[in-house]
């Protein structure tokens, strides 16, 4: 067996491993402390909720990668198409990165209230509010990506007068991969978290709104059957990253195996 598959079996077993761990835990102390199910129902309780409405959580589930969808292409989009600005153009970058920089850390929750006068309620709003989680992290991990390429290469493709476009597409873009990489890993992550906060402010769907009316009725069964469903859509979306940067790995070897 081959290094690279030795890898992957371990990838799988491992995780799979620790997931079997953490559930027969869950269920042992559920028992041992004869916790009440209306505090933390057992796994089995939280299956049978999940296998007795496959209806309700699909529907919410498809709701909610809707606006992941939506949400997340847009702010992907802008997010690398103002990451190249910004780290191609050295005016862009002094003049607004710094500012880039500060809007990340300001919590996105506090731009709610402005698009629900702005937008109002409903699936644009919870789309605009997905696509701002996501932009400024891929901006930010771009523009620092394109600053890493080695100055010795710069020089030699300015050597024989290669154009902007070529020393970007040639060796600028290929050494901010990681860094790409790591930014779209990010905004997919917080594409399905900016997804559930719409959810729980203008939504009336989703796996969001439906963890917000477990709350309001204390079914913890139904708020953990439907974090468990959010759990597969969150490493779904970010298996498929992954699985986009080994295969530009191979086409790329110069952007590493860091996955």
């Amino acid at each position: 067996m081959s290094t690279a598959r030795a890898l992957r079996s371990g990838d799988l077993l491992y995780p799979a491993a620790a997931f079997a761990v953490g559930i027969a835990l869950w269920w042992l102390l559920s028992i041992a402390l004869a916790i009440p199910s209306f505090l933390l129902p057992s796994p089995d309780e939280v299956a049978a909720q999940l296998a007795g409405n496959p209806r309700m959580y699909a529907v919410n589930a498809l709701a909610t990668v809707e606006k992941v969808v939506f949400g997340g292409a847009v702010g992907i989009l802008f997010g690398f198409g103002f990451g190249l600005l910004v780290g191609t153009v050295p005016f862009a970058r002094r003049a607004l990165y710094p500012y880039l920089v500060t809007v990340r850390v300001l919590p996105k929750i506090a731009i709610a209230p402005l698009l629900l006068i702005y937008l109002g309620t409903g699936f644009t709003t919870a789309v605009v509010f997905v696509a701002l989680v996501t932009f400024f992290p891929l901006v930010v991990s771009t523009a620092a990506g394109l600053a890493r390429t080695p100055e010795g290469h710069l020089d030699l493709l300015r050597s024989v007068n290669a154009g902007p476009v070529d020393t970007l597409l040639m060796v600028r873009l290929p050494y901010a991969l990681p860094d790409v990489f790591a930014g779209l890993k990010q905004s997919v992550t917080l594409a399905v978290v900016g997804a559930v906060v719409a959810e729980w402010v203008v939504a009336r769907r989703g796996l969001g709104y439906l963890i917000l009316l477990g709350m309001e009725n204390l079914r913890t069964d139904i708020m953990i059957a439907a974090l468990s469903v959010l759990v597969v859509v969150g490493l779904t979306f970010y298996g498929c990253v992954v699985l986009c940067q080994r295969a530009v790995d191979r086409r790329f070897p110069v952007t590493g195996t860091d996955s």
